[in-house]
């Protein structure tokens, strides 16, 4: 079978491409993956979290995907944190790697094939600098040892930029032993307390370059479909890896180059410098992790996302709108026989709607829109149905939730029973509002009774006390629930 029409915006030649990949039916994915020295911040998060969509939805479209990303354990940030926190650089490195995967499951993404670290691809490494220095193309120093980029014709051909404004705005740092001021290090000499290991040109560690050339070469070959990465590795660390990797083996090295685009904090790029950095580990202590992953979501992976508390807050309510969306309809068809028939509404055209917008660059802002319609559909079918047929309104609330568990899993989204979901996040809002349970509980019952009385104007009096509370019921067949209401929008 041939497979599905996909297309993606390549950034090596800046337009959007039909994915042919070099095995029909096998893609071949590596994406840079964290530099573990510290917490993961929510820009890296959003990378993370687009590229898992791209692989879920590949494998979705019957795809084989082989998927290796990898962990910087080798790094200067790594050396200097752990000498500020008393580790050595193997234990550091190694903590990170823990939390990183804990931030993941919480994100509910899907591991990687392969996720190999620096540490334990030495061999590798040293194998391609050393036929990189046989092919002229670079050269040691000292104990260093430098890429040439003059040497390589083709360099800057991701980034697009010109050698003669990338010479000038380059110098030779003090301490380094290279010719030109555009090489860059394939080899470090070791220095006193830091992490070395045995090398033709002595004793040392890997650049940071370096690293992703060797692991991609190994778990995917020298030639591989898709590099991903966020925008701002594209100079000089992809950059840099292409020179390398096809210095080094005379073949293309990716053909399709992905990168997701900056995040921004209230209008401002997040960067150390200013200051404005969000620690994933500190947003999921105030947002449900599948909130977060839906806000990621809902802009296309390549352009700005701009990170608001508002914006949070707005997709947090949206996603309960639909888990509590789905527990309706469960409680109205789960494991009911509602016989053969027709179904109302076509409700496959929504499959085929989520696909074209994901075979188009993996439109996931245009598929959230998609979803909007289907869960719209079932929320007209629960409560105020178009038709009389119970058993033409069971079977197709029961396609349409077919439709949703297909589409959850190539997006992440939607795998929590929505009991639990819901749950979960009312015992969060309850903190947040600093709201009695115990009272919101006694409420409900006197309530309760009431309603069994025929006494509605107490029963009302209590719903519009409640309420004044921040608490909203909703009356099923399955009983009374409760959950904390939105805060009312302040009108200037």
């Amino acid at each position: 079978m041939a497979p599905p029409s996909i297309a993606l915006f390549n950034t090596l030649t800046m337009q959007k491409e039909p994915l042919v990949t070099a095995e029909p039916g096998v893609v071949r994915l590596y994406v840079c993956g964290p530099t573990v020295y510290s917490y993961i911040h929510i820009g890296n998060a959003r990378t993370f979290t687009s590229f898992d969509v791209v692989v879920r939805y590949l494998r979705y479209r019957g795809y084989q995907v082989h998927y290796v990303r990898n962990y910087t354990d080798v790094d200067d940030k790594i050396i200097k944190a752990a000498n500020e926190t008393g580790e050595t650089p193997v234990e550091l490195a190694g903590r990170f790697v823990k939390i990183f995967e804990e931030d993941s499951r919480a994100l509910h993404l899907v591991a990687p094939d392969v996720s190999p670290k620096v540490s334990d691809h030495l061999p590798e490494i040293i194998r391609i600098v050393e036929a990189l220095v046989a092919k002229g193309v670079a050269y040691e120093s000292q104990g260093d040892v430098y890429f040439s980029v003059s040497s390589y014709p083709d360099y800057a051909k991701l980034s697009k930029r010109k050698l003669d404004d990338l010479c000038a705005g380059e110098r030779v740092a003090p301490g380094e032993q290279k010719r030109e001021p555009l090489d860059f290090a394939l080899w470090k000499a070791a220095k006193p307390g830091e992490p070395a290991w045995d090398s033709p040109w002595g004793k040392g560690r890997p650049g940071w370059h370096i690293e992703c050339s060797a692991m991609s070469a190994k778990y995917l070959g020298e030639s591989f479909d898709i590099h991903g990465g966020a925008l701002d590795l594209i100079f000089p660390h992809h950059e840099n890896e292409i020179a390398q990797s096809e210095a080094a083996s005379g073949k293309p090295f990716a053909k399709y180059w992905m990168h997701c685009g900056f995040l921004d904090i209230e209008g401002a790029k997040m960067s150390k410098s200013l200051g404005n950095v969000v620690r994933l580990r500190d947003a999921l202590s105030r947002v449900d992790a599948e909130a977060l992953r839906f806000f990621f979501l809902s802009t296309h992976y390549r352009h700005p996302l701009h990170f608001a508390d508002k914006a949070i807050a707005d997709s947090e309510y949206r996603l309960e709108y639909f888990y509590e969306t789905l527990r309706k309809v469960d409680e109205r068809v789960a494991g009911k026989d509602f016989g053969q028939g027709p179904l109302h509404g076509e409700p496959g055209r929504f499959l085929q709607q989520f696909e074209a917008a994901m075979d188009d660059d993996f439109n996931c802002p245009g598929a959230l829109g998609v979803l909007s319609g289907l869960f719209g559909q079932m929320n007209e079918l629960t409560d105020k149905p178009p038709v009389k047929d119970k058993a033409l309104v069971g079977r197709t609330l029961q396609a349409l939730r077919e439709n949703v568990r297909k589409l959850s899993g190539a997006l992440g989204l939607f795998e929590d029973e929505p009991a639990q979901w819901l749950l979960r996040r009312r015992d969060r809002a309850v903190q947040e509002r600093g709201i009695d349970v115990a009272q919101v509980e006694r409420l409900i019952s006197e309530r309760n009774e009431a309603r069994k009385a025929k006494n509605f104007a107490e029963a009302d009096r209590l719903r519009g006390e409640l309420k004044g509370q921040g608490v909203e019921i909703m009356d099923t067949a399955a009983g009374t629930s409760w959950k904390v209401a939105a805060p009312v929008a302040e009108t200037a």
